[in-house]
Formats: structure tokens, C-alpha cells, sequence
């Protein structure tokens, strides 16, 4: 039954088990396919409860079919659009005076402090 699907389909399935690093999706009353956890949304998972509960209907993409050991991998990620990626403002670059303002300082205090301790020593 394996030989039904192709690698890019995209399936509706349910959700028949859960596991910390996955979840099992039946594809038909045969034929069952793991979404791994990097697969069920996009950004980083910790908890796949957070996401998928055992009896989901969910819709999955075939990733690979290994027919040898009678397995598919399958995503819910790639049948989701991406978020879209808010640019985070760019720090402005700090001027050449300014980058080396506070080396500068302590230039200044230098021969001061070597002042100081000439006067402590006498």
C-alpha cells in the first residue's frame, strides 16, 4: 500500500500517536507516516503536546518513502506558509571618534594617575 504515495503529495491525515520527537499520522487504514518534530511548524518546537493531540486532522506533505523498511517521513511545516521575517533595525556603526572615546579617557587620566602615584611614593 506504501506504493500509493509519492514523495511532494500532500495528504490529509490523523494524528494516531505521539512521541517527544514526533508524531505517527495515518495516511489511510494501512499505511502510517511519522512527522518528525523539526516537521510540525516552523520555528523551534519544545513540546510537540503544544501543537498536535492524538485524533488531529492534519494536512502533511510526503518528505521521503523508504519501501525497503515500509516508511514514510512526512511535514505539516512545508505545507504551511513561512512566517515572515520581521528585519530587526541595524545598530549604527559608532563614528571613529566616538568608538575610541572612552580608550581616550583613560589616556587622558593616564598621566594623571602616574602623577599621583609619584606623589604618593615621596
Amino acid at each position: 500500500m506504501i506504493d500509493n504515495y509519492e514523495v511532494g503529495q500532500v495528504l490529509q491525515g490523523k494524528v494516531t500517536g505521539i512521541q517527544p520527537y514526533g508524531a505517527f499520522v495515518a495516511l489511510d487504514e494501512d499505511v502510517q507516516g511519522l512527522v518528525h518534530i523539526s516537521e510540525v511548524t516552523h520555528g523551534y518546537v519544545k513540546d510537540i503536546h503544544e501543537y498536535l493531540t492524538v485524533g488531529d486532522e492534519v494536512t502533511v506533505k510526503v518528505l521521503s518513502i523508504d519501501a525497503e523498511n515500509n516508511k514514510i517521513s512526512l511535514s505539516i511545516r512545508a505545507t504551511e506558509e513561512a512566517p515572515k521575517q520581521t528585519k530587526k533595525p541595524k545598530q549604527q556603526a559608532a563614528s571613529q571618534d566616538d568608538s575610541n572615546a572612552g580608550f581616550n579617557t583613560l589616556k587622558d587620566k593616564l598621566q594623571e594617575w602616574m602623577d599621583q602615584s609619584e606623589t604618593f611614593k615621596k
